[in-house]
């Protein structure tokens, strides 16, 4: 809990501030903290790379929905109707809102408002190993075991920084394989990972660590407590050798506590904000209320928010359990980008779907598919991304693209441009020295307009 009386300690990071921050809310493991995320924006404020790496008159946001494990393309966006029955499967594909085209039965909202997206069918992911793949899809950087790649919403933490109290960098879920850092800072620092929110936003004792009060203690009394505190540290301070120390961690200190004890703070997260309808809307379970808590993320000023869902590897009973993960899919995705678009948030946010890899063309003896390295899909939406398109096709089995084909880091180049990355700059690696670009990739012509 809140101790009242701090130890008499001036090492900033061991100090009575830093105390404060451990037991207001536990530290994660990978995670971001208050006292981290406060830590990175101190950073930016105080400047950083951001003049030459961001166009300063580009103030895009990003929302990336991350399905953990590789979710079938032959099973949602991609179907092979005509295709033998141990590669069709179980589904039927239904007619979408674009003549000629198709996607899977489980998916009747994304095909009634498919003018509203773009699919694309030609990505090959290059790879087909979890793990590597979380670092490979959300960085555009295949997996080097000697150096680590920020992922995406680390880079716009580090280039953007702060524009309100809400963390920059935000993760809904826990549903991202950290076994080879996949979706973390990176070489850019522990402050620059995602600000972590476990849980499941739709359970009624959902709640937020490290933003509320130790259970009992409420805003007022905690405000009497931060009193009595900075009564006791003007006499530490009296005593103490090293004054430097305080004033660098003051600044975490006031910022972690005006994170804390902020109403626009409290209320982003707050999702008994919204009404019943929309909550409705996006489909009361996890993936549903975690887009939804990501829309106001971003409207609270938050830059880049990752929505992670797990469950997608199906090697075994695949059909039996996308009957259950799809439909909650379908509502959450069309839901936010339909919300979105109504709020006139779809000009300056970019919304993007990312999965591991493919599964395999032919049904495994388990009904189940297989990891497939060659093929697999993503959508796009928004930021001036042209809607309602198809983008390239997989040949009669979807077992790889035909024709021209797009690479993880091309997908990257795509939403570096839109949020006004320069994806030629490059960060200095604080271990040796060495240069080490943004990105290899190039903008997709088809998602750029």
């Amino acid at each position: 809990m809140l101790k009242l009386f701090p130890q008499n300690v001036s090492n900033c990071e061991t100090g009575s501030r830093r105390q404060f921050l451990l037991e207001v809310g536990a530290l994660s493991a990978f995670g971001v903290t208050l006292d981290s995320a406060m830590r990175g924006q101190a950073h930016a404020s105080n400047g950083n790379d951001s003049g030459a790496l961001t166009d300063p008159k580009n103030d895009t946001n990003c929302i990336l929905i991350w399905t953990r494990g590789g979710t079938s393309h032959h099973d949602t966006f991609d179907p092979k109707p005509n295709a033998s029955a141990d590669v069709r499967g179980d589904f039927s594909a239904i007619s979408t809102a674009l003549p000629g085209y198709q996607f899977s039965d489980q998916l009747p909202l994304f095909a009634k408002h498919a003018n509203e997206f773009t699919i694309m069918r030609n990505l090959n992911p290059r790879n087909g190993s979890h793990s590597t793949a979380d670092a490979f899809m959300l960085s555009g950087h295949k997996f080097n075991a000697s150096v680590t790649y920020p992922c995406y919403g680390a880079v716009i933490a580090k280039t953007k920084g702060f524009k309100t109290n809400i963390p920059p960098h935000i993760q809904i879920g826990n549903h991202v394989d950290r076994r080879f850092n996949g979706g973390l800072g990176g070489y850019l620092g522990l402050q620059y990972n995602p600000f972590e929110i476990p849980g499941d936003p739709n359970s009624k004792s959902f709640t937020v660590r490290d933003i509320s009060p130790p259970k009992g203690i409420s805003i007022d009394r905690l405000k009497r407590r931060k009193q009595a505190l900075q009564a006791i540290d003007t006499l530490q301070r009296q005593a103490d050798q090293n004054q430097n120390a305080f004033e660098a961690s003051d600044a975490h200190y006031q910022n972690a506590f005006s994170m804390i004890t902020s109403a626009d703070t409290q209320q982003a997260f707050d999702l008994s904000k919204e009404s019943d309808k929309t909550r409705d809307n996006y489909g009361r379970h996890y993936l549903g209320q975690s887009c939804l808590m990501a829309r106001r993320l971003i409207e609270s000023g938050s830059r880049f928010v990752t929505v992670s869902s797990g469950g997608w590897d199906t090697h075994t009973n695949n059909f039996k359990s996308l009957r259950g993960s799809l439909p909650p899919f379908d509502r959450a995705l069309t839901s936010l980008v339909l919300d979105l678009k109504q709020r006139g948030m779809l000009d300056n946010t970019l919304v993007v779907w990312l999965t591991d890899f493919g599964r395999t063309p032919v049904i495994n003896s388990a009904a189940g598919r297989d990891h497939w390295a060659t093929a697999s899909t993503m959508m796009m939406i928004g930021a001036g991304t042209p809607a309602g398109q198809i983008v390239g096709a997989t040949d009669d089995i979807g077992s790889r693209p035909v024709g021209k084909e797009y690479y993880p880091q091309d997908v990257a180049a795509s939403i570096y441009t839109k949020l006004g990355v320069n994806l030629n700059h490059y960060f200095v690696s604080p271990e040796d020295g060495r240069p080490l670009v943004v990105n290899e990739g190039q903008p997709i012509p088809e998602l750029m307009g």
